[in-house]
C-alpha cells in the first residue's frame, strides 16, 4: 500500500470546507448484558475475565435462545438521551441489522433503526479560549456490541497476514448506546479540535451519569469519525469517509486532521473520494482503506420479532430527568471556583482532557494543586512520549496515594517521580514500590548527622564561612549529603542540621 499524499492543512482549508459527523459508541456498565443474563465485561469487576467465560446461549446465537431486554440498560439510555438534550420516544423498537458478523453468533445485530429511543438533541462543547460550539445530535439508539477477534500468526496483529483468528464472545451482547450527530458545519480550521472536544464532552457526560467506565483504551467508548470536504461555495456535500473505532481523544483529533489533508490532496488533483470505512493506525498516524461504506438499505433492517417495543412511562422519564447530574459546562465552572485555579491553570486541565482524572484524584484526598501538577506535568509528559492516554498510565487513587507519601514526608518530589515510574511500569502501589526499591526519605537525624560530619571533614572551611555570615556556603555540604544519601534525605532538614552545627 502506497503512502498517501497529503496537502498542507492550511492550504486544504483555503480550497475546501470540512463537514464532520460522529458516531460515538458507549458501552453501558450494567451488571448483565443487553439481552442475556451473562455478566457484562464492560463492568469494571469483569474487565479481566478470561475469553469466552462471560457468555450465554443468546450471546452465542444458539437455536431457540430468545433475547430479553435489560431494564437498567434502557434506563441508562434514557438518561443519556436526556443529558444530550434529546426527546425521548414514547415508543421505540428494536430491529435486526443484517450483516456478516464473524464475532456475533447469530450473524445479525439487534439495534434500533427508524425508531430510536432518543432523537433531536444537541451538545454544547467548550474549546480553548472559552468558545462554545453546539453540536447537533440526530439520535441516540440502543444496540448490542459484537465480540472480539484476535488475529494470530501475523506480524502486526491485524487480519492482513494472519494465519487464523480467535473469537472471544465475552463482548458479544454488551449494552451499547450509539450517539449519532447531524452533519456539523462551520468547523473550519478548528475541525480537529472540535472533534476532540466533542468526544471529551460525551465522555464527561457518561462519567457524570455513572453509566459507563468510559475508558477509551478499553473500548468502553469508541468514536467513528466521518469527514467530507466540499469546494468553497458549493452546497452539495462531498463524499464522506468513516474512520472506525478510534479509541483516544488525541487520535480522533489526529484522524480528522489526516483525513482532511488526504482528501484535499485527492480532490485538488482531480480525483474522487471513495465512500468507505477507514482504519486508524496509531503507530503511523495514518488511515487506511477498510470496506466500501454500506448504506441503510444494504443492512436489510426489519423489526426484531422476538422483542416488544420499549414504551417508557412519562413518570419514569421525568424521574430520570430529575436525577440528571450537573451539566458538564456548569460543572467545569464550579470546579474552577472550588479548586481556586487561574484561567490558565484550569485550561491546562481541560485542554489535556484531564478534568475527570484531576477531580477523581482530589476526591481521593489530594489537593487540587497537587492533582493538577501530576496530571498536567509528569503524566502528560510520559503520555506524549509513549502515545498513551494519561488515564492508561495510572489511576487517580494511585496518584492520590503517591501524593500522600509526599505530604507526610516519606518521599521528596524527586523520589516521588521515581515511584511514579514504577507505578507506570506496573510494579505495584506507591507504598509497595517505596518498600521494594527502598526509596523512603531518611528521617533518622543520626544518619544525617553522620553524613554531614563526613561532608564537613572533606570541606573543613565551610563551618567558618557559615559562622562569618556566608550561609550560602552550606549548599556545598547539603549537595554532598544528598549525593551520599542517594537523594533520600530531606534537603531542608539537612540544612537545619548544618546550621545547628555551625552555631555550636
Amino acid at each position: 500500500m502506497g503512502k498517501d499524499k497529503l496537502m498542507d492543512f492550511d492550504a486544504a482549508l483555503e480550497q475546501f470546507e470540512p463537514v464532520l459527523g460522529f458516531e460515538v459508541h458507549v458501552e453501558l456498565n450494567t451488571e448483565t448484558k443487553m439481552f442475556s443474563a451473562a455478566a457484562n465485561p464492560a463492568h469494571a469487576s469483569n474487565h479481566d475475565a478470561a475469553p469466552n467465560t462471560l457468555v450465554a446461549a443468546v450471546d452465542m446465537g444458539l437455536p431457540g435462545a430468545l433475547p430479553v431486554v435489560n431494564e437498567t440498560a434502557v434506563k441508562y439510555s434514557i438518561s443519556l438521551g436526556l443529558a444530550l438534550g434529546c426527546s425521548i420516544a414514547p415508543s421505540s423498537r428494536f430491529a435486526r441489522k443484517n450483516y456478516f458478523y464473524p464475532d456475533l453468533g447469530k450473524n445479525y445485530q439487534i439495534s434500533q433503526y427508524d425508531e430510536p429511543i432518543a432523537f433531536e438533541g444537541s451538545v454544547d462543547i467548550e474549546l480553548a479560549g472559552g468558545d462554545i460550539v453546539t453540536v447537533p445530535i440526530e439520535r441516540a439508539h440502543m444496540e448490542e456490541d459484537a465480540g472480539k477477534l484476535t488475529h494470530m500468526g501475523g506480524s502486526t496483529g491485524r487480519i492482513q497476514g494472519a494465519e487464523y483468528s480467535l473469537v472471544d464472545y465475552n463482548r458479544a451482547g454488551v449494552p451499547l448506546v450509539e450517539i449519532v450527530t447531524k452533519p456539523i458545519f462551520g468547523t473550519e480550521h478548528r475541525a480537529p479540535e472540535i472533534a476532540k472536544a466533542y468526544v471529551a464532552a460525551i465522555r464527561d457526560i457518561v462519567i457524570a451519569l455513572g453509566i459507563s467506565e468510559a475508558r477509551m483504551e478499553r473500548g468502553n467508548l469508541r468514536c467513528d469519525a466521518n469527514v467530507s470536504l466540499r469546494p468553497r461555495g458549493q452546497e452539495k456535500l462531498g463524499t464522506r469517509t468513516e474512520t472506525k473505532n478510534v479509541n483516544s481523544m488525541r487520535s480522533v483529533e489526529r484522524a480528522v486532521r489526516y483525513e482532511i489533508q488526504r482528501q484535499a490532496a485527492i480532490l485538488a488533483a482531480g480525483g474522487t473520494i471513495t465512500q468507505e470505512t477507514r482504519h486508524w493506525h496509531e503507530d503511523t498516524g495514518t488511515t487506511s482503506p477498510g470496506r466500501p461504506k454500506s448504506d441503510a438499505d444494504d443492512y436489510r433492517y426489519f423489526p426484531e420479532p422476538d422483542l416488544l417495543p420499549v414504551a417508557p412511562s412519562l413518570e419514569l422519564i421525568e424521574e430520570l430527568r430529575a436525577a440528571l447530574p450537573e451539566p458538564p459546562a456548569a460543572r467545569r465552572r464550579r470546579l474552577k471556583t472550588d479548586w481556586g485555579f487561574t484561567d490558565l491553570e484550569f485550561q491546562d486541565v481541560v485542554n489535556g482532557g484531564l478534568l475527570a482524572e484531576v477531580e477523581a484524584t482530589v476526591a481521593a484526598g489530594a489537593s487540587p494543586a497537587a492533582a493538577r501538577k501530576w496530571w498536567t506535568g509528569e503524566l502528560t509528559r510520559v503520555s506524549n512520549a509513549s502515545d498513551r492516554e494519561p488515564a492508561e498510565l495510572v489511576t487517580p487513587v494511585a496518584v492520590a496515594d503517591l501524593q500522600k507519601l509526599v505530604d507526610d514526608g516519606t518521599l521528596t518530589d524527586k523520589l516521588a517521580r521515581q515511584v511514579l515510574e514504577g507505578m507506570i511500569a506496573g510494579e505495584g502501589s506507591p507504598q509497595q514500590i517505596v518498600d521494594a526499591r527502598g526509596l523512603a526519605v531518611v528521617s533518622d537525624d543520626g544518619a544525617l548527622i553522620a553524613a554531614i560530619d563526613e561532608a564537613l571533614a572533606a570541606q573543613p572551611d565551610v563551618l567558618e564561612k557559615i559562622r562569618d555570615g556566608k550561609v550560602q556556603a552550606a549548599g556545598a555540604v547539603i549537595g554532598a549529603v544528598m549525593k551520599a544519601m542517594k537523594g533520600q534525605a530531606d534537603a531542608a532538614r539537612v540544612r537545619e542540621l548544618v546550621l545547628e552545627r555551625a552555631a555550636q
